[in-house]
């Protein structure tokens, strides 16, 4: 009967990750620098800082083998990718520890997976985090922070 008030309540996302914040288009792939997946925002990490937290409240409906992403919907049926790094996947899954499962309900600011600090770097890869909107989520981002702005893990990044 009041399905229609969760549709329409507020969205709220939060930093996913200790670092900077970077424009999707200046993330070294292409994919994501020309928002073929939908919009967003990336975080460059900090150093020392490897645990990746869910920006939203929702459930986990996609969480590959290869341990290098998560979605997320919204209780208001948004779409989230959480994608760490920049061509992870072809790790398989190595260098990743994954804290939830497929179906799991999550709050914002819940551990979803941590990385390899070390084992990233000796590979040389990028370990940019991106969050992007995939679906059900047709406004204009506006963030609270600026980008290049340091910020820290659970901080709110967006309200609409």
């Amino acid at each position: 009967m009041f399905n229609f008030l969760k549709k329409n309540k507020a969205l709220e996302v939060v930093c996913p990750i200790a670092g900077v914040l970077t424009r999707l288009e200046d993330v070294n792939d292409q994919v994501f620098s020309t928002k073929m997946m939908g919009d967003g925002f990336a975080v460059k990490p900090a150093k020392g800082v490897s645990t990746i937290f869910s920006p939203v409240d929702g459930t986990v409906v996609s969480l590959p083998e290869s341990k290098h992403a998560v979605g997320i919907t919204t209780e208001g049926g948004v779409d989230v990718l959480i994608h760490v790094g920049i061509d992870t996947v072809q790790l398989n899954g190595k260098g990743f520890k994954t804290f939830v499962k497929q179906q799991q309900k999550l709050n914002a600011g819940d551990a979803l997976l941590e990385f390899d600090e070390a084992f990233m770097s000796k590979q040389k890869l990028d370990m940019t985090v991106m969050t992007i909107f995939t679906g059900g989520y047709d406004k204009e981002i506006t963030l609270t922070e600026d980008f290049g702005t340091a910020v820290s893990s659970k901080s709110v990044l967006l309200r609409g």
